[in-house]
């Protein structure tokens, strides 16, 4: 035990540990190295990912190193509705970019990344604000993993911070530049296996070993109200809504997502999503229940820090052993999530800011294999450099989350009507940003009729937001018909209300501003756009087609 109680691991048996885990990813992804790699297989997996390792993948990436500690400290703040409110609509989220996302593949079957069909569509500027938000997103959840990595090490060993996150870096580096994407895909299925066993076997034992359910039942009595409640108002305010929001963002706005939109075989996009949604929701509400468990016991996270709630009571409930799986739970969650970044990163350099602006009508595979390749080290270098640093992750990724809110809308109904202009797509991301940044961190005084114009704002964002998902299920007529029941309902009932939830309108007011300069912007515009033409300029930078069936098997294996 160290001084805090947790149980302390010698430092031989962490390294073992890590050597373990890190050695036998490595040798997984030599199985399906590839003596030329290509492109297309580096960067999307030759766009023949299957069923069952997409799944897996989008599952693994969507869990990372922050979603046990978030979901647990919901459970623990929030209540009986806690981990609901953070698993459910992460898992929903997964579910309702798939319309989309088949849409996307419909319109550019080639592709490899959303900017490239962005830029088809409208050109540099639009696919600049797409590149440069998904750089600042995976830079920053790199350094979220690897810090992670060394918290958890320095806390369950002898070793330093210093040592996880250097471990943690090259580790992760290690297995993930050999093959790229395919290898970040064929590892996350080896780990997502392994977190579902583990979690399978934890969650269980923690609550049985702290005892049972008879324990929770009596807990309730150490709960306020609102605690204990399914329907908690708090909880919908503070934690359901904002993560709703912001979840729908991310999973427009983030590379790792539309990648493995890419990647996985046209036909299986729907299959895929639902299963991931399944996946992601069992896993993450039960991590969220070991945090509800910690306030069912009454105990107190150590130096009332909420990320030691998980590793409190594992250490507290749960012989080292055990301990020691949930350590290997952990590390593997973060590295399927910072491979998918370094992945995510490495294309868009590749396709985006290489094929696309530098290389001209003629980009030469090897040299852009090499452009993913010093990505990758180059990203995890930053990574390692900004976790030493005590920066707020927090309002770094308000920024990015606010900016991937203000390209939900430009971005869809880009690929949908074909009016749309480049100049609405990059004004309206603008100026959505500006009002953001306004009524986030009150740059004016939230009263009287300021505050009333960021409330219909965010209302109209509230709309877009139910409309959108709607429209991707059931059609147009369907969207615009549930966008204006949500925009009433929105008016009446969130005028003079929201203002106390700030960061909920702000994020709100992100989506409202881009949707309505965008749309405002169009209807003044007389082009016409053919969207046949993303077809024929998104394609292959390779000069041979990957075979479908030998996809993730090494040259000249049969």
């Amino acid at each position: 035990m160290n001084e805090n109680g947790f149980t302390q691991f010698s430092t031989m048996t962490v390294l073992l540990l890590l050597a373990a885990f890190y050695g036998g990813t490595y040798l997984l992804t030599l199985l399906i190295r590839k003596d030329k790699e290509d492109t297309s297989g580096f960067m999307v997996a030759g766009h023949h990912v299957g069923f069952g390792m997409g799944a897996a993948s989008m599952t693994a990436t969507w869990i990372w190193a922050a979603s046990f500690y978030a979901a647990a400290t919901s459970g623990y703040k929030y209540g009986v509705s806690g981990p609901i409110h953070y698993g459910l609509w992460g898992a929903l989220m997964i579910l309702f970019i798939y319309p989309f996302g088949r849409r996307f593949r419909q319109l550019a079957p080639n592709g490899h990344t959303l900017g490239e069909l962005i830029h088809a569509r409208h050109g540099t500027s639009s696919q600049l604000i797409l590149a440069v938000s998904n750089i600042m997103g995976s830079v920053i959840s790199l350094m979220v993993n690897f810090t992670a990595a060394g918290a958890l090490v320095a806390v369950l060993s002898p070793l330093s911070f210093e040592t996880g996150v250097m471990v943690a870096g090259v580790g992760v580096l290690a297995y993930t530049l050999t093959s790229g994407f395919r290898a970040s895909v064929f590892t996350d299925f080896a780990q997502l296996v392994a977190l579902m066993a583990i979690a399978i076997i934890i969650i269980p034992a923690v609550l049985f070993s702290a005892g049972g359910p008879e324990v929770m039942v009596e807990g309730l009595s150490r709960m306020t109200d609102e605690q204990a409640s399914l329907f908690s108002v708090d909880a919908i305010m503070n934690q359901g809504a904002p993560f709703f929001v912001a979840v729908l963002a991310y999973a427009i706005g983030n590379q790792t997502i539309s990648q493995r939109l890419f990647a996985v075989r046209e036909s299986h996009i729907k299959s895929t999503f639902v299963t991931a949604t399944l996946g992601y929701g069992a896993i993450v509400i039960g991590l969220g229940m070991i945090g509800l468990m910690a306030l069912s016991v009454g105990m107190k996270p150590i130096d009332g820090e909420m990320n030691n709630l998980i590793p409190q009571m594992v250490s507290t409930y749960l012989s080292p052993v055990f301990v020691a799986l949930f350590f290997v739970l952990v590390i593997g969650s973060l590295s399927s999530t910072a491979d998918s970044d370094l992945s995510a990163l490495s294309t868009i350099m590749m396709a985006d800011v290489y094929g696309q602006n530098l290389a001209g009508d003629e980009p030469d595979p090897k040299t852009m294999m090499l452009v993913g390749r010093i990505t990758m080290i180059v990203a995890t270098a930053a990574g390692l450099i900004f976790a030493s640093f005590s920066l707020d992750i927090l309002v770094m990724l308000v920024f990015v989350g606010a900016l991937w809110g203000a390209i939900v809308f430009p971005v869809i109904v880009s690929c949908y009507w074909d009016r749309v202009s480049n100049a609405a797509f990059t004004w309206s991301v603008a100026i959505a940003m500006a009002l953001f940044c306004i009524a986030r961190f009150e740059l004016l005084e939230m009263t009287g009729l300021t505050v009333l114009a960021f409330e219909v704002l965010a209302s109209v964002g509230g709309a877009v937001v139910i409309g959108l998902m709607v429209f991707g299920f059931f059609g147009r007529t369907a969207g615009l018909a549930a966008g204006l029941v949500a925009l009433l309902a929105m008016l009446v009932y969130a005028t003079g209300f929201l203002r106390d939830y700030g960061v909920l309108m702000a994020s709100l007011t992100a989506y409202g501003t881009s949707t309505i300069v965008c749309t405002g912007m169009t209807l003044f515009s007389k082009e016409r756009f053919d969207f046949d033409l993303i077809r024929k300029r998104v394609g292959s930078y390779d000069e041979v087609e990957i075979d479908e069936d030998n996809a993730f098997l090494p040259e000249g294996a049969k």
